[in-house]
């Protein structure tokens, strides 16, 4: 990968830099989920409209058409205007509209990938459940074909926004013979139809954000699935490939930057004494360690998007980067708690940036749970990567 940016790359960034410069939006993301969620729309359909969504997605389906180099731009710039994250957004725009992008039908991407850009459509993930969640291939959920329809009985855990979703990535038991990897369907789940049900779960963060889904003999077309019958283990390990690889390009940049604020908050914080929190060698020891991972961090994202330059589907190595990335962002965030020191009592302590320290810090137990926890992650290094023995 060429580290030199090209003249359309540096005209690119300008761009996006300038029109990022006066239409981000003066008010915060609001706490409360409703809001959050309209909030997350509003802001998915300004890019859309202003030719800003999708950078690196076909232009057939209201993509730009460009490089994930300058998706990367994009990311670099959104961060630095301090834009808003895809939020509600993020599971049709990071993982669910790559996969239909690599393996949908093109009756199933000209339907919803236009729609997922535009905002139109808001999309959850229906893969853990209370009993297959690191083990996702024992999954209990099953769909029995009857005639032109899959009749879906279960119940997911782990669906953010599934109660304001419209889709699901759904990930379904159609069959019980032979290996249970073999008997997986991947669907497109219509989160409107009977027989669903969506209870929000309050965490610890004060958010209902989380959700957990129960199907009572839910009636799905079989065209919804995507990739074939029984074949969705295989769509499913693409899924996670972006999920635990490009997916978090853009969280990881913005880690770089709250790194950053992170630098500027112990030098405006004081001690007991008066004096400055950088002054305190442990914290500015820990401080320059966290500057140095996430440019190691960056480096590996770099990597990454080269790689997917030559091969479209992310493979296992996007595992290493997920596995430091979710471990430094609770690095960043406990040592964030040291720094407010007594703020980090008030659940919306907010330094001069204007982060919200202590909710970033109570949603951070959940990073090295999330697609897939951090000892399948290493077993998927050690196996796939590195060709170790299974212990």
């Amino acid at each position: 990968m060429d580290l030199m940016p090209t003249a359309s790359e540096e005209a690119f960034r300008s761009a996006a830099r300038a029109w990022l410069a006066v239409n981000v939006p003066d008010q915060p993301r609001p706490t409360e989920v409703s809001a959050a969620a309209a909030y997350d729309v509003a802001w998915q359909r300004k890019l859309f409209d202003h030719g800003w969504a999708g950078v690196s997605w076909p232009k057939e389906h209201g993509g730009l058409g460009l490089s994930l180099t300058e998706q990367v731009v994009w990311f670099e710039e959104s961060t630095r205007a301090r834009a808003p994250q895809p939020g509600a957004n993020f599971i049709g725009l990071s993982h669910a509209g790559p996969t239909l992008i690599a393996l949908a039908s093109e009756e199933q991407k000209a339907h919803h990938l236009p729609r997922i850009l535009r905002a139109d459509s808001i999309w959850c993930q229906g893969f853990s459940e209370p009993n297959a969640g690191s083990d996702l291939a024992g999954l209990r959920t099953r769909a029995v074909v009857d005639g032109n329809e899959l009749v879906v009985t279960g119940q997911k855990v782990w669906t953010s926004f599934a109660v304001h979703a419209q889709y699901q990535e759904l990930l379904v038991r159609t069959s019980s013979e032979g290996d249970k990897h073999r008997g997986i369907s991947w669907v497109i789940g219509d989160m409107r139809l009977p027989g669903i049900e969506i209870r929000p779960i309050v965490t610890m963060d004060q958010m209902a954000h989380f959700c957990e889904v129960f199907y009572n003999d839910v009636r799905i077309p079989i065209e919804n699935v995507v990739g074939g019958l029984n074949n969705g283990w295989a769509v499913a390990l693409a899924n996670l490939g972006f999920e635990r690889a490009t997916a978090l390009t853009a969280a990881q940049i913005e880690l770089a930057q709250q790194v950053e604020d992170l630098i500027m908050l112990a030098r405006e914080t004081t001690d007991a004494s008066g004096r400055a929190l950088i002054e305190d060698d442990d914290i500015r020891r820990c401080l320059a360690q966290c500057r140095a991972d996430v440019m190691a961090l960056r480096a590996m994202t770099y990597g990454i998007v080269s790689r997917l330059a030559r091969v479209p589907i992310p493979g296992p190595e996007g595992s290493m980067v997920r596995l430091y990335f979710t471990q430094l962002v609770q690095r960043v965030q406990r040592l964030a708690m040291d720094v407010i020191a007594d703020g980090a009592l008030d659940l919306d302590f907010k330094g001069t940036e204007g982060r919200d320290w202590v909710r970033n810090f109570l949603l951070s137990f959940k990073d090295t749970i999330s697609g897939g926890t951090k000892d399948i992650q290493r077993n998927i290094i050690a196996g796939r990567i590195l060709g170790l023995p299974r212990s």
